[in-house]
C-alpha cells in the first residue's frame, strides 16, 4: 500500500481546549489515527492501543477535539488526500484508497475536494503589467467586429462557457468566480479553502494566469492547481507556471476522470444566456425572458482545421472533434429544457460548424417540424457546408444568423473551394438570413500594393456585421507550427504574448509587409466597411425586412410566425434608430441615401405607426447617440460584472447558491449604468 506522509493541515484537527493539557489518552489516540489512517481502524483498536476502554475513547475524544471518532478519522485520511493531490500520476480514487478510504464513494461522503473556477483578473479594457490591452477589451464585437463604429458599436459580453460547462457536470462542490477583478480573486482565494484551483484563459492573458497562480500558491498551498483555455496550447506552459495540471482539450471529462467520476455520463447542458450587458446607441438592448438567445453547445472543435484556428487546434485539429449531443433527438431534448427553463425562443448555437453535422441537423429539422418549434438559430458554418444545404432547408431549420469566413480574395482553403461568397451572401440575406463574414488581412499574398483591393473585395460583400483578423500563429496551431520551422516567428517562445491577439500586429515576419503597417491595415479595412456599408444596425435592419417580406405570409405556420417575430421590432424600435442614424450621417450623402432607403421601405410596410416612431423616438435616440459619443471621446471604457456561483454545497445558502434554478445572476451592477 502506498505510504503519505500527514499534512500540515493536520494540526487544525487537534484540541480544542486552548492552552490547557490535552489527556495524554486523547493525544497518543490522535497520534496513532494519523501514523495508521492509511490502514482500517477501529474504535476498539485505537482503544487498545492507548489502553483505554473504547466507550471511555468515545466520549473524551469528542470533548476534547470537538469531532467524534469516526468523522475524526475521515477528516485525517482527507487532509492526507489533499496533499497527493498534487501529484499528476494518481487519480482521485486511486488517492481515495491510498490514503485508508476503503471505497471512493465512502471517501466522497467524507469530504469532496472543493474547487475553484475562475477565469482570469480585470479590468480587461486598459494598459496595465499583467497582459491587459485597451485595444483588446472583454468585448468579442467592439474588439474584432464593429470596433470603429462609434457610438453604433455593438457592445457586450459572453460568460466564460467552458467553465460553466465544467461546473454543470462534475459532483463534487464547485465556485464559480467569472471576470473577477484582482481584489476580489485576491479575496476569494484568502478567505475561501480550496482543494482544486482551475483557472482558464486565452494567450495573450499568460501574465493574469502567472499572477493568479502565484496567488493561490501563496494563500491555498496545499490546493491543486488546473489550467485549462486557450492558453494551454502555449508549449511547455507548465514550465512557466506555478501548476499542477494543464488541460489541453475538453474539461468536462478532465475533471470527471480526475474527480474519480464517471466521465461517460451524459452531458448536462448549463443555462446561458448567449449575451450580457448589451447595447449600441448609446442604449441597452432588452434583455427581457425571449429578446436573449440561449447558448447551445452541441460540440467542440472542427475537423476542417483550418491552419490558423486556435479552436479547431485546442480540441484536436484537422479531422477531430468531440461531440457532447450525438444526435438530433438529443439536441432537440436539450433545446427544449432551455426553451422551457429559459423561455427562450433563439439559440447561439457555439458550434464551430453546425452545419456539419449534416445527419444531426435534419434529423432535428424533423423533430422541429413534427412539434412545431419556430425557434431562430444562430449559427458557425463554412460556405460549402452551407451550400449543401437547399435555402428551403436552411429557412426551415430557423437559420437566422450565419458566422462564415470569406477569408480573403483568392483564398486556397478547402471550406471556400469553388464557392461564389458574394452571391452565396446576397441569396443568404434575400431570405432575411444575416451574415456576419469573418476576413483575414495579412495573408502571405498581401502586399502593401494589393491590400487595398483585397479590403474592397471584403468590404464588397455588405454583411451585417465583418470581422477583421491579422493572420496570426497562434500557438498550438499548424501555422505556429510552420512558422516556427521556418524561423520567421518573432516570439517562438511565447513571452510577450500581450499583444499578439490578431487586432494590432503580427508575431512573424510577413514576407511582403514591413514590421508595424499591418496595424494601419487593419483599421483601414474596418474603417472601409463602416465608410461604405454604414452601422450594422442598418443592415440588419435592411435584412430583416427582406426577411419580413419574403416569409410574413408564408403558408407554413411555424415559418410564418418566426419571421414576424425576428421583425417584431422593425416598425418602432428599428425605425426610430434609422432615423437617428440618418440624422447622424446627415453630411454623408451616401450613407445618409442607403439609410433613406431602408428607412422608406419600414414606412411603406408598416405605415402610419412607423412614420410616427420614427421621430418621436428617433430624436431620443439621435441624443443617446451624442451622449455616447461624448463618453467614447473621454475615454470611457466598459467592463464587465463579476459572476459568483455555487453548485454541490453541503449546506445549500439560496442566497449563494445562484445556480439553484439554472440560471445565472450578475453579484455586481453593470458597468453600463
Amino acid at each position: 500500500m502506498m505510504k503519505t506522509t500527514p499534512s500540515p493541515q493536520l494540526k487544525t484537527l487537534g484540541s480544542r481546549e486552548g492552552n490547557r493539557a490535552e489527556p495524554v489518552e486523547i493525544w497518543k489516540a490522535r497520534n496513532f489515527i494519523h501514523e495508521h489512517s492509511d490502514e482500517e481502524l477501529s474504535l476498539t483498536q485505537v482503544a487498545k492501543a492507548v489502553n483505554i476502554s473504547p466507550n471511555h475513547l468515545s466520549e473524551k475524544f469528542k470533548q476534547v477535539t470537538g469531532v467524534n471518532f469516526v468523522e475524526y478519522i475521515a477528516r485525517t485520511r482527507f487532509e492526507k488526500a489533499r496533499g497527493l493531490l498534487h501529484n499528476p500520476n494518481l487519480r482521485v480514487n486511486e488517492i481515495a484508497f491510498a490514503v485508508g478510504f476503503q471505497s471512493l464513494s465512502q471517501f466522497n461522503r467524507a469530504e469532496r475536494p472543493r474547487i475553484l473556477l475562475t477565469s482570469v483578473f480585470g479590468p480587461y479594457a486598459q494598459d496595465d503589467e499583467h497582459g491587459s490591452r485597451a485595444i483588446n477589451p472583454m468585448e468579442l464585437y467592439h474588439n474584432q467586429v464593429t470596433r470603429v463604429q462609434g457610438p453604433f458599436s455593438l457592445r457586450m459580453f459572453h460568460r466564460s462557457w467552458g467553465i460553466m460547462l465544467i461546473q454543470a457536470n462534475i459532483e463534487a462542490p464547485c465556485t464559480l468566480l467569472d471576470f473577477p477583478t484582482f481584489d476580489r480573486f485576491l479575496e476569494e482565494t484568502r478567505n475561501n479553502r480550496y482543494d482544486i484551483v482551475g483557472i482558464t484563459g486565452i494567450t495573450p492573458n499568460v501574465r493574469k494566469v502567472e499572477t493568479m497562480c502565484r496567488l493561490v500558491r501563496e494563500h491555498q498551498p496545499l490546493a491543486t492547481i488546473v489550467v485549462g483555455g486557450h492558453v494551454a496550447n502555449i508549449a511547455n506552459i507548465e514550465d512557466r507556471l506555478e501548476v499542477d495540471h494543464v488541460v489541453r482539450g475538453e474539461g468536462v471529462r478532465w475533471f470527471r476522470r480526475f474527480l474519480g467520476e464517471d466521465e461517460n455520463k451524459p452531458i448536462r447542458h448549463p443555462r446561458i444566456y448567449s449575451g450580457l450587458g448589451a447595447r449600441t446607441m448609446g442604449i441597452p438592448i432588452s434583455e427581457k425572458p425571449g429578446e436573449v438567445a440561449a447558448t447551445l453547445i452541441p460540440s467542440v472543435g472542427c475537423p476542417l482545421g483550418c491552419n490558423f484556428c486556435s479552436t479547431s487546434a485546442m480540441f484536436g485539429g484537422k479531422g477531430h472533434f468531440i461531440n457532447f449531443y450525438k444526435t438530433g433527438d438529443e439536441l432537440f431534448g436539450v433545446m427544449r429544457e432551455l426553451e422551457r427553463d429559459m423561455k427562450v425562443r433563439s439559440f447561439f448555437v457555439m458550434d464551430e460548424n453546425f452545419l456539419l453535422h449534416r445527419k444531426r441537423a435534419l434529423r432535428l429539422l424533423e423533430l422541429m417540424q413534427e412539434h412545431g418549434k419556430s425557434w431562430s438559430l444562430y449559427v458557425f458554418s463554412s460556405a460549402n457546408v452551407l451550400r449543401s444545404y437547399t435555402i428551403e432547408q436552411l429557412v426551415s431549420l430557423g437559420i437566422s444568423w450565419v458566422w462564415m469566413g470569406l477569408e480573403g480574395k483568392n483564398s486556397k482553403y478547402t471550406k471556400l473551394s469553388g464557392t461564389d461568397t458574394l452571391s452565396l451572401v446576397r441569396t443568404l440575406q434575400s431570405h432575411g438570413i444575416r451574415v456576419l463574414g469573418s476576413s483575414i488581412i495579412g495573408m502571405e499574398e498581401h502586399t502593401p500594393e494589393n491590400i487595398d483591393e483585397a479590403i474592397a473585395h471584403s468590404v464588397s460583400h455588405d454583411t451585417e456585421f465583418h470581422q477583421f483578423m491579422l493572420y496570426t500563429p497562434v500557438p498550438g496551431t499548424a501555422l505556429f507550427a510552420e512558422h516556427r520551422a521556418k524561423g520567421t516567428l518573432l516570439d517562438p517562445e511565447c513571452r510577450n504574448t500581450a499583444d499578439i491577439h490578431g487586432q494590432l500586429k503580427f508575431n512573424f515576419r510577413h514576407p511582403n509587409i514591413p514590421a508595424g503597417m499591418e496595424s494601419e491595415f487593419i483599421i483601414r479595412a474596418f474603417t472601409k466597411d463602416f465608410e461604405v456599408n454604414g452601422p450594422s444596425v442598418v443592415r440588419m435592419a435592411r435584412t430583416t425586412l427582406q426577411g419580413w417580406k419574403r416569409y410574413h405570409n408564408h403558408p407554413d405556420k411555424r415559418i410564418r410566425s418566426r419571421f414576424i417575430w425576428e421583425a417584431r421590432d422593425l416598425a418602432v424600435t428599428y425605425s426610430a434608430a434609422l432615423w437617428a442614424a440618418r440624422r447622424w450621417f446627415d453630411e454623408q450623402p451616401a450613407l445618409r441615401q442607403r439609410i433613406d432607403t431602408v428607412l422608406r421601405d419600414i414606412y411603406r410596410h408598416f405605415g402610419l405607426r412607423a412614420r410616427v416612431a420614427a421621430p418621436l423616438a428617433g430624436r431620443y435616440i439621435h441624443r443617446q447617440l451624442q451622449r455616447e459619443d461624448e463618453r467614447l471621446r473621454a475615454g470611457w471604457t466598459y467592463e464587465p460584472p463579476t459572476f459568483y456561483e455555487k453548485t454541490n454545497q453541503p449546506t445549500a445558502d439560496p442566497e449563494e447558491v445562484a445556480v439553484s434554478a439554472g440560471l445565472v445572476a450578475a453579484t455586481q451592477p453593470s458597468a453600463a449604468s
